[in-house]
């Protein structure tokens, strides 16, 4: 749509492309000015043999279509002239060059400039991709060319925009093209990506008047909401916040063939293979595992306190706060208030806290050693929901770390308990597991909220931890967690909330008791009796 806005050859069907549209009646001074060159590099080939290549082909082919499109802007002979240049460095310096020559302004569109880069730094390390980054190596040459492109006062280029997913490459060709601005966090592009509430309403309003969709429009947006909402990029925008639209439009694609409003599979397959490609970057230098615990720490309490820096080089990403930058910019974080000159970072959505729990999951494995059956979890889990089986799940894990010695001496502390139970509770999705979920004036550890409307069970749990070297007797110091968690659980079970959410599914208030890595006590309690 930019493209075609801005398009010199289009000029002239501006209300044909746009007529339904905002812009239509307030059309800017530049509207249909440009000839456009764009360039796309997600089709660049990443094997490493091959990369400069497949950048130069896609660049020259790039070149030559724009020639195409508007040869008839420019002098007799510009084509023939251009195609007998070789390099795509010479085609561009003459495409500038002829431009401002004729008085023609160009506009440069780069999409996905940082894919290729990203793949080669996570697959095959920094050295290949210093190579191409610095230097002379053949990116930061192009950007050099580009750049040199904008020199002078009758300059061709007169404008650029460039998208990616984070500012790593942009910071590491800065010498090379030092002439751009990260836009990301301003408050005029918040939702520029994405759908709002009201959007997202307005459309699915449009497809239940046509009967595609037989839910109310509400039931939609509410299983909707904790899976793709709360995405907000700029402090100024708190509040109002934005559906991931690539998530949006995977569930209305599934939801039309299947009629079902949750999901069997809430997460587009795709998400998972971008978020793989996430942790093998964020793993590329032992000194991030010293970031090992904000992982945990957005797992545990689901934010954390940042600057986000607008650029970062490669070889200071293991410091924290550009490591917290870098979760910001692949969407892991979104931000949530501000605190002093900083911003509170929050897991935006259940999409993207399950992509923290495997990487926790993955980092447990590699680390300690962790080997737990999630497959056997899951039938485990699936007696928990159908059969209200529950203890059996408890016991399964704290066998597991107990045999698993290099997890233990880690496993100290409530915090990393917690953690470790609801990374590999969540991976097994039978239930959505709130941590310290809000209600009845305090803060639950974990409430338990099918899945399937089939399902049988709902659950809140507590969990009390005791340390390891505690001076109390055993018994005396289990009974006193156990009558704290009774009375929490009593409490919690007659919220709204809860009682909102239930649906059919009967409630089971559990409590566990943990002395360091050891299950000492599990009890449930029954519910309270409804009152005459």
């Amino acid at each position: 749509m930019l493209s075609d806005y801005y398009d010199i050859n289009k000029a002239q069907r501006f209300e044909e492309l746009f007529g339904e549209q905002y812009i239509f009646n307030c059309p800017t001074k530049d509207q249909g000015k440009y000839l456009i060159l764009s360039f796309n590099f997600s089709l660049v080939n990443t094997d490493p043999d091959l990369v400069q290549d497949s950048f130069e082909e896609h660049c020259y082919r790039q070149c030559l279509t724009f020639v195409l499109q508007y040869e008839h802007l420019f002098s007799a002979g510009f084509k023939e002239d251009t195609s007998k240049l070789k390099s795509v460095a010479a085609i561009l310096q003459h495409i500038a060059a002829e431009a401002s020559r004729n008085n023609l302004s160009i506009y440069i569109i780069i999409d996905e400039y940082d894919k290729f880069t990203s793949t080669l730094l996570a697959s095959y390390g920094k050295k290949f991709y210093h190579d191409i980054t610095h230097g002379a190596g053949f990116y930061r040459s192009f950007f050099s060319v580009l750049k040199g492109m904008t020199t002078g006062s009758n300059a061709a280029v007169k404008r650029m925009f460039i998208t990616g997913v984070s500012p790593l490459t942009m910071d590491d060709l800065t010498s090379g093209f030092n002439i751009g601005y990260n836009i990301t966090l301003e408050p005029d592009f918040n939702d520029v990506i994405g759908f709002s509430e009201l959007e997202l309403r307005t459309m699915l309003t449009y497809f239940k008047d046509q009967g595609r969709i037989k839910h109310e429009v509400d039931e939609i947006i509410d299983v909707m909401r904790p899976w793709y909402n709360n995405y907000c990029f700029a402090k100024e925008c708190l509040g109002n916040n934005m559906y991931n639209s690539d998530m949006v439009l995977y569930y209305l694609v599934n939801y039309f063939s299947s009629g079902k409003k949750m999901l069997e599979e809430m997460i587009d397959h795709n998400i998972k293979t971008y978020y793989k490609q996430l942790r093998r970057l964020v793993k590329l230098d032992a000194a991030l595992g010293k970031n090992f615990s904000v992982i945990e720490e957005l797992v545990e309490k689901g934010e954390t306190i940042a600057t986000i820096n607008r650029a970062f080089p490669v070889d200071q990403l293991a410091d924290s706060g550009n490591f917290k930058s870098l979760l910001f910019y692949f969407g892991l974080l979104s931000i949530a208030g501000v605190s002093g000159r900083e911003v509170i970072l929050q897991v935006p959505n259940l999409v993207v806290r399950d992509q923290l729990f495997a990487y926790l999951v993955e980092e447990y494995k590699i680390r300690y050693g962790v080997s737990i059956d999630i497959s056997e979890l899951a039938q485990l889990m699936n007696a928990m929901a159908y059969k209200g089986e529950w203890k059996p799940v408890f016991e399964y894990i704290a066998t597991k770390i107990t045999e698993q010695s290099g997890i233990r001496e880690f496993i100290e502390g409530e915090a990393h308990v917690k953690s470790f139970i609801l990374a590999y509770l969540s991976l097994t999705k039978y239930f959505i597991i709130y941590p310290e979920y809000e209600m009845g004036k305090g803060y639950a550890d974990f409430y338990f909220q099918t899945t399937s409307l089939d399902m049988k069970y709902s659950y809140i749990l507590e969990i009390k931890y005791i340390k390891r070297d505690a001076k109390d007797t055993e018994s005396t110091k289990i009974a006193k967690m156990r009558e704290e968690a009774s009375e929490q659980l009593l409490r919690y079970a007659a919220d709204p909330k809860v009682v909102a959410t239930l649906g059919s599914t009967q409630l089971k208030l559990i409590g566990v008791v943990m002395k360091g890595w050891e299950l000492v006590d599990s009890f449930e309690l029954p519910l309270p009796q409804e009152e005459a």
